[in-house]
């Protein structure tokens, strides 16, 4: 499935990126922090979960393949949703942004 992507802004430990898949728009966080979906408040403003679409999470790991896992989540995507990737090490975090058209390399999280 090809997409663009586009870097919005830098969070702590992360990015958002806004991405284009089938000529419909969709919001990315990616950040590499610990599966608890606790983590998701701290990274998603509270508009988002007020908009008509759902936000759907996922936590990679190293050694997980990310692609895969991507891809299951952009299939069941619909207008208006938005995405959260909790990378849980920095492979998962840097194999994420690549997937997503992002340089992990220009893009580590501090």
């Amino acid at each position: 499935m090809p997409l663009d992507s586009r870097l919005i802004a830098h969070l702590d430990q992360g990015l958002i990126l806004d991405i284009t898949l089938e000529d419909l728009p969709f919001r990315v966080y990616v950040a590499q922090r610990d599966a608890d979906v606790e983590q998701v408040a701290d990274l998603v403003p509270a508009e988002q979960f007020q908009s008509e679409g759902d936000v759907h999470v996922a936590a990679i790991h190293d050694g997980d393949d990310a692609s895969e896992q991507i891809q299951d989540v952009l299939f069941n995507l619909n207008p208006g949703d938005a995405i959260v990737f909790l990378c849980t090490g920095p492979q998962a975090y840097a194999d994420t942004l690549a997937e997503l058209g992002q340089d992990p390399a220009a893009n580590v999280a501090s």
